[in-house]
């Protein structure tokens, strides 16, 4: 992964996401992560992706993690289970969505 940040992360996120409908086909929600002092919300709707700087209304499952950790969780040096247990990742919201973070994160 070429992305040094997480700005960089989720400015690419939109491309890889149109790329892998076929992986995100039937998922209807909102990611909301909150990274450090930045905010980002990822909409799916039926295969199709939309990433936002800011608040989502309504989402339906919320992401908070520190820059490094969300660097490290999505480059594959951190382990989602392990960052949650460890309390580097917090969860709000629908913990079957976030089970299924790792599809987007990797899209």
């Amino acid at each position: 992964m070429a992305e040094t940040g997480v700005t960089e992360f989720f400015e690419s996120l939109q491309g890889r996401l149109a790329q892998s409908a076929s992986k995100l086909a039937g998922m209807n929600c909102i990611y909301q992560f909150r990274v450090g002092d930045a905010i980002y919300n990822v909409t799916l709707t039926d295969g199709v992706g939309g990433v936002a700087k800011g608040e989502a209304p309504t989402p339906n499952c919320t992401i908070t993690m520190a820059d490094a950790d969300f660097l490290a969780l999505v480059s594959g040096k951190l382990n989602g289970q392990m960052a949650f247990m460890t309390g580097k990742l917090k969860i709000a919201g629908d913990f079957g969505l976030a089970l299924k973070l790792e599809t987007l994160l990797k899209a």
